[in-house]
């Protein structure tokens, strides 16, 4: 989704990007990511992508970060006009919004979810771990334990399935192997890439200080019934998280 993003704002003519990555581009990344191709194979992500943006617009400002990216989270952050989260790390994600709360910025990020979505988070707003309970909240970003690993994705996934049609998509099976962490995630290049496009367009906006579409729940885009799916009310949530959380113990098997 990160990928998707930076190709739409280096196309529209974004001119200053910060790009942090840990590790370089392999053949498995071919079925989603814009920027993996068999020359930017075993090339470090954010440096191939570095080349190939600046192939779009030579006149591109870009910094790029390697693993050592969490040194230089204040500063890049700070010199950031907002943030996009496109890392399926739970400890990167985390380290992002909080260091982006504090400094006042606007995080841009997508559920993990079968169906494209986009949620646009402000420092005034309840942070991603608050709001669907984590149970990080007291933890150091980098000192989590594989079981609040496994929880917080857990209700992320009940988030997904109970304020969306997402569940009506996919192999129930296997998307019970993915929550119980016996399969890793699947993806789908044209969820993904337009995943990328709506983080795109919130980009732009809060570049231009124009209002975002999304909100800190934001939304979910459904392709096969050409529709925009919303967060239900808390009322009706409340009484459908129990169902929720049952169904989703069962299709993981325990």
């Amino acid at each position: 989704m990160g990928g998707a993003c930076v190709m739409g704002l280096a196309r529209a003519g974004v001119g200053n990007l910060i790009l942090a990555d840990l590790d370089g581009f392999e053949i498995s990344n071919m079925n989603r990511q814009l920027f993996a191709f068999m020359h930017t194979v075993d090339k470090h992500k954010s440096e191939a992508t570095k080349e190939i943006c600046l192939t779009i617009n030579p006149q591109m400002n870009i910094t790029v970060h390697h693993a050592d990216w969490a040194d230089h989270v204040e500063e890049a952050i700070e010199q950031a006009d907002i943030i996009v989260n496109g890392t399926d790390d739970l400890g990167a994600s985390l380290l992002l919004y909080r260091t982006a709360k504090a400094m006042g910025k606007t995080v841009i990020d997508a559920y993990a979810s079968p169906l494209p979505s986009i949620y646009v988070t402000k420092a005034s707003d309840p942070m991603p771990e608050d709001r669907m309970e984590y149970p990080t909240i007291g933890t150091e970003w980098n000192a989590l334990s594989e079981e609040q690993r496994s929880q917080a994705f857990l209700r992320e996934a009940e988030h997904v399935v109970l304020h969306s049609s997402s569940r009506k998509y996919i192999d129930l099976d296997l998307a019970g192997e993915v929550a119980a962490g016996k399969r890793s995630r699947m993806s789908f290049a044209p969820m993904v890439i337009s995943t990328g496009m709506f983080m795109t367009y919130e980009a732009i906006a809060g570049i231009l200080k124009k209002p975002h579409g999304a909100d800190h729940q934001g939304w979910f885009f459904n392709p096969y019934e050409a529709k925009i799916e919303k967060p239900k009310n808390s009322i009706l949530a409340a009484i459908l998280r129990p169902i929720v959380r049952r169904f989703l113990t069962k299709i993981m098997g325990d």
